[in-house]
């Protein structure tokens, strides 16, 4: 099985980039769940670290059929945003129930108790972005700077 650092990584001077693999292989990847006294979950892997992140966390997730979050959890200063690429599950905050399915997000402020569970038939995989609450101050493409038209090179597949 795979932790986070085993995925691999290439770094330039202005930016990084990481291969996972398959969605379906996400399940290869496990994580240490401190809540769970650091049981070992499948279907979970990190990203900040290997690829040098200093602003967001982020981790991509599978869930398989029946699988749900064994806790409820807040968190203390950040909020996170729930991307579901694909399956269907069912999300709780503060006890409030709704369905959610690919192309759903979903925003947790820090103090929002929250779980959320595969309630399909088929795995459910989803990315989590957590960063600092009221950090971001601009929105949109304000904080974008034009530097002209691309020259593409010849880039080669892999």
């Amino acid at each position: 099985m795979s932790h986070a650092a085993d995925f691999p990584t290439q770094h330039g001077a202005q930016f990084s980039v990481g291969h996972l693999g398959p969605f379906a292989e996400l399940l290869n990847y496990r994580f240490s769940v401190p809540a769970l006294n650091g049981r070992e979950v499948p279907g979970k892997v990190f990203v900040k670290d290997a690829l040098q992140l200093t602003g967001v966390e982020m981790s991509y997730n599978c869930f398989p059929p029946g699988f749900s979050m064994p806790f409820l959890h807040a968190h203390r200063d950040n909020e996170e945003v729930y991307l579901f690429l694909s399956g269907q599950g069912e999300f709780m905050v503060d006890g409030e129930a709704f369905a959610v399915s690919e192309g759903s997000v979903v925003r947790v402020a820090p103090g929002g108790s929250r779980a959320y569970r595969n309630a399909g038939e088929a795995p459910m995989y989803f990315i989590v972005l957590q960063v600092k609450h009221g950090s971001e101050p601009a929105s949109g493409i304000a904080d974008g700077v034009p530097m002209g038209k691309p020259e593409w090179p010849i880039v080669q597949p892999g």
